[in-house]
């Protein structure tokens, strides 16, 4: 009787991963792209990014602890990361009232009505940033020239985007693809400084919080249809690299389509999901009437999610 078989339910290994270390593991690879536009947008990124992170993470408190009368999860990261994320999708010029209203949008709406973090069927920071831009298109396309150390903030120059002047056929006026690489140009907070935010998708596949076969399924897909419009008009298309390294790609790419929730949970799914982001993205920035659109794709794939995972579910042990 001393060598008896103990069974017990899983997991039997602890992997030392738990939501909270991964959030905030999320947090610390937004923290080059947010320095990068710190200096370019000055106060207006850290108000902007302030007021939407304390807002989600407020909101959050009071929807848990008042209506839905549950322990409040406000310290797990998952409310930080969404304002974070939020914020990156935001002019830096945004009055505080319309950020404070994309948040309750993104808690209340994309997040808490669905049950809370595990729940959500949309990613909570683009449900806001949908919200915003349907409600406050002139607001929300409004976009602050780059002036390192600004302390300028609703009252900034502003400027059009490298989309928006691809949209309008204005490819001689485009920053230089080192600007766009380093963030010198005009757009969302997070949308600016593509080696930052390939160093936090580094990070987060050096530390295993996300696998690199959504980030590279999207971006791959979106350099290969871009590549083909490129090379039968090049006067018309622009080529894959500005693509790449403007508007909302990388952003969209490595820190909103990889989103635990709301992604598909196995390999193949994630390259199908992926793919669909980068097809969608893709057609929407050449004929749609949307300059960008990263977010729309991402939440069009997202209502997938669901599908995708039911039919390529994995084969259980010993199936055919």
């Amino acid at each position: 009787m001393e060598n008896n078989l103990i069974i017990s339910p899983s997991p039997h290994i602890h992997s030392g991963d738990s939501i909270r270390r991964n959030m905030y593991g999320v947090v610390i690879a937004l923290i080059p792209a947010f320095l990068v536009s710190l200096y370019f947008f000055g106060l207006g990124a850290l108000i902007v990014t302030a007021v939407s992170v304390i807002s989600c993470v407020i909101i959050e408190y009071v929807i848990q602890k008042f209506l839905m009368k549950k322990e409040p999860t406000i310290w797990d990261g998952s409310a930080i990361i969404t304002g974070i994320l939020l914020a990156f999708n935001l002019p830096s010029n945004l009055p505080v009232w319309i950020i404070i209203l994309g948040a309750l949008a993104a808690m209340g709406i994309g997040k808490l009505s669905f049950g809370g973090l595990g729940n959500n069927i949309f990613n909570p920071a683009l449900v806001g940033r949908v919200f915003l831009l349907i409600s406050f298109p002139a607001q929300m396309t409004t976009w602050p020239v780059p002036e390192p150390l600004s302390m300028h903030y609703t009252d900034a120059q502003t400027g059009a985007t490298v989309l928006s002047l691809i949209k309008g056929t204005a490819t001689a006026q485009l920053p230089s693809n080192t600007d766009m690489l380093i963030g010198n140009m005009g757009g969302s907070l997070g949308e600016v400084g593509a080696i930052a935010l390939i160093i936090g998708l580094i990070f987060m596949l050096v530390r295993k919080i996300i696998t690199w076969h959504i980030p590279v399924a999207v971006i791959g897909t979106v350099m290969i249809f871009t590549g083909i419009m490129y090379g039968i008009d090049p006067t018309t298309y622009a080529s894959p690299l500005v693509h790449l390294l403007s508007g909302g790609l990388l952003l969209g790419a490595i820190f909103m389509a990889t989103d635990y929730v709301t992604s598909p949970m196995t390999k193949s799914g994630m390259l199908i999901y992926g793919a669909g982001i980068g097809i969608l993205t893709t057609v929407i920035r050449l004929f749609g009437a949307y300059p960008e659109g990263m977010s729309f794709a991402i939440l069009i794939m997202n209502a997938f999610t669901p599908l995708i995972n039911n039919y390529m579910k994995p084969k259980h042990f010993g199936g055919k």
